[in-house]
């Protein structure tokens, strides 16, 4: 599927669980050295122990600055960015909503993924690419989600002006749907259940998505050296609702 990565380095920031421990996957699997971040050493040391010897690992907090910058300045030259930080707060019916919590879902994923990709700019190869993890809230009209489609939907917005600013970096994003991945534990497992029933029959395709499904667009993008500007909707139609 992936076929021209072999022997490129891939760096996937929150690379440790989910969606970007699929795609980190996914690269090795085709060829590629890929470098995982995650702020958690024990997911760090599992992810590895998962990946073999194609993969290695940074512990860093993608919301630090300091960090993102020492963290470049060691790995040294590569040629793909994946940026699947994320945080779970921002939901709620906008009357309720807390702006202390809408602030922190934008601190945990907005500036995050702006600030690793802006730093990783000096030594991104030029025929590179950077590829956005966002959410198909930016595309919805579900009540509730108001704050999470601002976040997600400033994330998108700069995609193809970063691609025609960066070029030749081809910069893109994947804009998935509800998946069965960690991101969904800060619920009672109860209501996580719920949740994911709930949206499986939502979706047209009679199912939520797996981390590998969101992993192939990904590695699509990455591998495609015809593809940028384009934000990658992998919703199992869910935004047609």
């Amino acid at each position: 599927m992936v076929n021209n990565v072999k022997g490129q380095r891939a760096i996937i920031m929150g690379g440790t669980s989910g969606i970007g421990l699929a795609a980190a996957r996914m690269l090795t699997e085709a060829g590629a050295e890929a470098v995982v971040t995650g702020r958690d050493k024990a997911k760090l040391d599992s992810a590895l122990q998962q990946l073999g010897p194609s993969a290695q690992g940074a512990q860093l907090d993608a919301a630090s600055y300091e960090d993102l910058k020492a963290f470049y300045s060691r790995q040294g030259s590569f040629d793909h960015l994946v940026i699947a930080v994320s945080g779970a707060k921002g939901a709620g019916n906008f009357r309720e909503l807390s702006l202390n919590e809408l602030r922190e879902g934008f601190d945990a994923k907005f500036w995050p993924q702006v600030m690793a990709a802006q730093l990783s700019l000096d030594t991104l190869s030029s025929n590179g690419s950077i590829t956005f993890l966002t959410a198909i809230s930016a595309r919805s009209s579900a009540p509730g989600i108001a704050g999470l489609a601002a976040i997600n939907a400033a994330l998108e917005s700069m995609v193809p002006i970063l691609a025609l600013e960066l070029a030749p970096i081809r910069v893109n994003a994947v804009s998935p749907g509800v998946v069965d991945t960690p991101w969904w534990n800060w619920m009672p497992e109860e209501q996580r259940v719920a949740a994911l029933k709930f949206y499986e029959l939502q979706a047209p395709v009679g199912k939520v998505g797996q981390p590998d499904d969101i992993a192939k667009a990904i590695c699509y993008l990455i591998d495609n050296t015809f593809v940028t500007g384009t934000v990658l909707e992998v919703d199992g139609g869910l935004r047609l609702k």
